[in-house]
């Protein structure tokens, strides 16, 4: 077992965070992007797009679970410095999202038609809707391979890597999008199912960019895959006890969002347009949250895979603390941006501009809070091997707390919109008390021993296990 003392580095942390927080912000703009590009179109085209990102959405961040899996994984793999394990865990994963997803995206990409459809599409939205969704169901294998790869190179002491792969598909993905969509350069008009088609190309090349970092430039692993069941068996149960909870948090989470969409729905016009507005406004200040949760995988991870329990005991409570000022700092950013709603959204009333200030000064006053949230369920209760836990608070907190006391307030009291805010901040602090109690439980010299020693993998050539360098 290490003796290595507990001595923690903000610079380590800021390392891992700031690269991470950036990347998202670059997602964000190529989306914002994506989204001028395509409302050009009209109306039908941006209605069109919107509903088939909403649902594509769903499988994206459900199999995203495997890259968060893997990435803890690769990082006890990576801490304890077993390069089989690191070659397998990394070759294992990779071959289970492919599966995994493929058999997702075919019905999306064969029936397109009737799944929308059944989700309620206009008839306006059924004539552009297909088409583009079966063109942008064939990139969720490498989206899912991308979140995979970027994964790996956090955990693997390579946390710029994601973000310049992301930089690069970002300031390819505008010109091909414009040339695709409108008919440039000789290229025929394809309307959104060009957007679809640029989307496809860019992420398949964010896939290679990823892959190359892995296996040619940083060559983090070799391609080492077990050869018969028993060593399978040793790989895949501990990525499928962590992926499947994971993907269920995700479903809950999204489920209990289209929940709290209908609840607006039901109260008015605008109180959505309030959620909406509110919803696109808070996912600008959720970037912090993502840097620090892949901190806490990383090196939390390598010191678990060191056996080296009081170091990520330490990790975590350095980021922690981190958290709360970040959540503070970037809490302060959310209130101010409520003074830009006006000339953000000049079409707005004041029945929508009074509850988003509302809205808005609510959420970013316990910001801390949620990031404290994100910490907790995304990143520290998996490391500790308490996914579990996860899985019933994210159950809980909205199906059992938020979601019936946002109706009571929201339909039974002169709140309305108002309530369903306050019903989702009650929500909140059930959650952050729940996984705190969960947090405590936890003993990390526990969970270090027991990843330090664990089943090793049988040497060749028992296992079968088939390795290029």
């Amino acid at each position: 077992m290490s003796t290595t003392p507990p001595t923690t580095s903000g610079r380590e942390i800021a390392n891992i965070a700031i690269p991470v927080s950036l990347e998202f912000v670059f997602i964000l703009v190529l989306n914002f992007i994506n989204q001028i590009v395509v409302g050009a179109l009209g109306a039908v085209a941006v209605a069109s797009v919107g509903l088939v990102n909403s649902l594509n959405l769903i499988p994206t961040m459900t199999l995203g679970a495997l890259g968060t899996s893997a990435s803890i994984l690769v990082a006890r793999a990576y801490g304890a410095k077993r390069e089989k394990e690191l070659n397998t865990v990394v070759s294992s994963a990779l071959m289970v999202g492919i599966a995994v997803s493929v058999v997702v995206a075919t019905p999306l990409i064969l029936f397109p038609h009737q799944i929308l459809q059944v989700f309620g599409a206009s008839a306006d939205v059924l004539k552009q809707g297909p088409e583009f969704m079966a063109v942008l169901s064939l990139s969720l294998p490498f989206a899912v391979l991308s979140a995979i790869f970027s994964g790996i190179l956090r955990s693997a002491a390579h946390p710029k890597s994601p973000m310049v792969a992301t930089i690069i598909t970002t300031v390819l993905n505008t010109p091909l999008a414009i040339i695709l969509v409108f008919g440039w350069l000789g290229f025929p008009a394809l309307g959104i199912v060009g957007a679809a088609w640029a989307t496809l190309i860019i992420t398949m090349i964010k896939t290679a960019v990823l892959a190359f970092q892995t296996y040619g430039l940083y060559r983090i692993a070799g391609w080492e895959l077990p050869g018969n069941w028993p060593s399978w068996r040793l790989v895949l149960i501990p990525l499928v006890v962590l992926a499947v909870p994971l993907a269920l948090t995700t479903i809950f989470w999204t489920s209990g969002n289209f929940i709290y969409n209908v609840i607006a729905q039901q109260i008015s016009n605008d109180a959505l347009a309030v959620l909406q507005i509110f919803g696109s406004l808070e996912a600008v200040f959720f970037v912090a949250s993502l840097g620090l949760m892949s901190a806490v995988t990383a090196l939390a991870g390598r010191a678990v895979g060191a056996g080296n329990g009081s170091l990520a005991q330490a990790w975590i409570a350095k980021i922690k603390r981190v958290g709360i000022y970040t959540g503070i700092g970037f809490g302060l950013l959310f209130a101010a941006s409520s003074l830009a709603v006006p000339s953000m959204f000049p079409e707005i009333g004041p029945e929508v501009l009074i509850p988003v200030t509302f809205a808005i000064l609510l959420n970013a006053a316990i910001q801390f809070v949620k990031v404290r949230i994100a910490l907790l369920g995304a990143a520290i209760l998996p490391s500790g091997d308490d996914v579990k836990g996860v899985v019933i608070g994210d159950f809980i907190a909205p199906f059992l707390v938020g979601v019936p006391i946002t109706i009571a307030l929201a339909f039974f009291t002169p709140l309305g919109i108002y309530g369903l805010f306050m019903g989702r901040t009650i929500e909140e602090f059930f959650k952050v008390f729940f996984f705190s109690w969960r947090e405590r439980r936890i003993s990390w010299q526990a969970v270090a021993d027991k990843h330090f020693l664990p089943e090793e993998l049988p040497d060749e050539p028992t296992t079968g296990i088939i390795h290029i360098p």
